[in-house]
């Protein structure tokens, strides 16, 4: 009995991202290529590990047969300028009419950055400087042109990039990682195959994961005013994520799980899309990426720690994510084994547990981060509009260290 394809709107009446699964990548690829997308110049950006030690890429190609025009194999993480206008050059020069991203978030970043370029004739340095959108994410730039070559996304990882218009992408000269926000699009279509994202090495899947419960919590953190929709679905990802990413972390071949990480994702990164204001878990977190820490670990070590640090002005908020985890049976049974108390553990006592349980890195020592680094860290983190909107604003570096010290490990 063959495959069916689930394929609808990724969040209701928004007619971008599609989302599609149940059918192998390949095919559900080559399928909306042609009926969905009538492309004809496709340029891929995959994943130098998928392609030099899987044949994910070798089927996505044989699948799309003569329409693949060019390919980028391998992008430094954390989506360098450099290489975003090496892409760009290659892409124009093909003429390519889509962009297919086969791996993690850093090459949906690089597509969305790619896609803008294109449409901007950007070709330097300067003229990304010109596209990014500083601190400021919301003003209306006009002379900035609109991306118009659009992204399918095949993403192995539970980051989210891929739901939002948001590219990061770190400048070369000062690895500090800036956000394109005007002018840019998100993937029109991500095709989700769970089988596929076992391929992923446990620790990133696992990693990102984090990001994603990231996103949850600093969304039902946040003391600004926003859509309480916002809030019911960081709360249902959350649900999904965390006994989801436990039952990962036991068995790496559980597909139902994978899955339903992967839907989690899509809720995680429905405040996201909506504007909430986070905090500085994300906004350190952007500026400790370029410093060679995965986009899942800069959560795993700043979430419980900026939950400490903001426990004096939003205590009902975090009381009301220590609730949703708690009435998690396989959390709760966690919590308890470890010695966890619902009446005295702490939000970021509780993350700390479950991240740890996960096996992932909670010091920045762990990931081979030093106190030299953290001056040039705190410097950058304070340019970061999430660190300005974190419930207690982050406005001197004072603050920013108070935080990494007490993840130095």
């Amino acid at each position: 009995m063959p495959l069916l394809e689930s394929y609808r709107e990724a969040f209701p009446g928004s007619n971008t991202p599609h989302i599609s699964y149940g059918l192998a990548f390949p095919e559900a690829c080559a399928k909306h290529v042609i009926g969905t997308f009538n492309a004809s110049r496709v340029y891929i950006i995959a994943s130098k590990t998928l392609s030099t030690q899987t044949d994910a890429l070798q089927r996505l190609e044989i699948a799309l047969d003569t329409k693949v025009v060019g390919k980028r194999i391998g992008m430094t993480p954390h989506t360098l300028w450099s290489e975003c206008l090496e892409v760009t050059e290659d892409a124009r020069r093909l003429d390519a009419d889509l962009i297919i991203t086969l791996g993690a978030g850093s090459l949906t970043d690089a597509a969305k950055i790619v896609s803008l370029a294109l449409a901007n004739y950007a070709s330097t340095t300067s003229d990304l400087d010109a596209l990014h959108s500083g601190r400021d994410w919301t003003s209306f730039h006009d002379i900035i042109k609109t991306a118009v070559v659009p992204i399918i996304s095949i993403p192995t990882t539970l980051s989210g990039g891929e739901y939002q218009k948001l590219a990061g992408g770190t400048k070369d000269s000062t690895q500090q990682k800036y956000g394109f926000n005007h002018g840019t699009v998100g993937p029109s279509l991500v095709i989700l195959d769970a089988e596929l994202t076992t391929t992923t090495p446990n620790q990133f899947w696992l990693s990102t994961g984090v990001r994603a419960i990231d996103h949850c919590v600093e969304t039902l953190c946040s003391i600004t005013t926003h859509d309480v929709s916002a809030n019911e679905a960081a709360a249902d990802g959350l649900r999904q994520l965390v006994p989801g990413l436990m039952r990962c972390k036991k068995d790496t071949q559980d597909l139902e799980a994978r899955h339903l990480c992967q839907l989690g994702v899509i809720k995680a990164m429905t405040a996201v899309r909506g504007g909430v204001e986070l905090g500085a878990s994300h906004g350190i977190g952007h500026q400790l990426g370029p410093l060679g820490v995965g986009h899942g670990e800069t959560s795993c070590i700043l979430l419980p720690a900026v939950c400490r640090y903001n426990s004096t002005v939003n205590e009902e908020r975090q009381q009301k994510v220590k609730d949703i985890l708690w009435q998690q049976a396989e959390v709760k049974s966690m919590l308890f084994e470890q010695e966890l108390q619902p009446g005295t553990a702490d939000l970021s006592d509780i993350l700390d547990c479950i991240i740890s349980q996960l096996g992932m890195p909670r010091s920045l020592k762990a990931v081979g981060v030093r106190e030299e680094k953290l001056d040039l860290l705190a410097t950058n983190s304070l340019n970061d509009k999430w660190c300005q909107t974190n419930p207690i604003p982050l406005k001197t570096k004072a603050q920013v260290l108070e935080i990494l010290s007490s993840v130095v490990g």
